[in-house]
């Protein structure tokens, strides 16, 4: 639990006994590769932060096809936010990557966190903020942004996930071919 505080003493500052309260509303989990933590049409009650491993957030389309819209590793926070904030089913898939241990938190605990400590509602809040400019700044790549440019952008942002994503998944999160791909590697 060491990483959570880390991690969000990036934002917000807690006492000794603040952390203790805060960490028990997550519970440590561990998952196997290829293992679903979330799948489309069933529930996504809880956010994951990821404490090791990888994961894959996509989507499948009715011809079967896959988007990837985000991968997440280590020190980042992933669910379907639309399922989760709406207590509606799921409409995305999250897989490991990777053997993956998360601190995960539910709906209601992550409203009672919040309720209780409202400076972990402004370190949601930023981190949520941080998840909007990300996004953002992909959907402009991919409508604008050529496939090196893509390409440049993903290794600078997120270097130390070049050489854990499986090629053929980054080509399809960069929205190009695995030949495309192998030319701009």
């Amino acid at each position: 639990m060491d990483e959570l505080r880390r991690h969000i003493e990036k934002i917000v500052s807690l006492t000794e006994d603040e952390f203790i309260a805060v960490k028990s509303f997550f519970t440590e989990k561990q998952f196997k590769k290829h293992r679903f933590l979330i799948q489309e049409g069933g529930n996504a009650t809880n956010e994951f932060f990821i404490l090791k491993g990888l994961v894959k957030l996509y989507y499948t389309n009715a011809e079967g096809k896959d988007h990837i819209l985000q991968f997440a590793a280590e020190d980042w926070w992933v669910t379907d936010y639309n399922a989760f904030f709406n207590q509606a089913a799921a409409t995305l898939n999250l897989d490991c990557l990777e053997d993956t241990t998360v601190l995960s938190i539910s709906f209601d605990g992550r409203e009672r966190l919040c309720a209780e400590f409202p400076k972990m509602q402004y370190f949601f809040l930023k981190k949520s903020n941080s998840g909007y400019v990300a996004l953002q700044r992909r959907i402009l790549s991919l409508l604008d942004g050529t496939a090196a440019e893509r390409y440049a952008q993903f290794r600078l942002l997120y270097p130390g996930l070049v050489n854990r994503v499986p090629k053929t998944l980054l080509a399809a999160y960069l929205g190009v071919s695995r030949e495309t791909l192998s030319r701009l590697a």
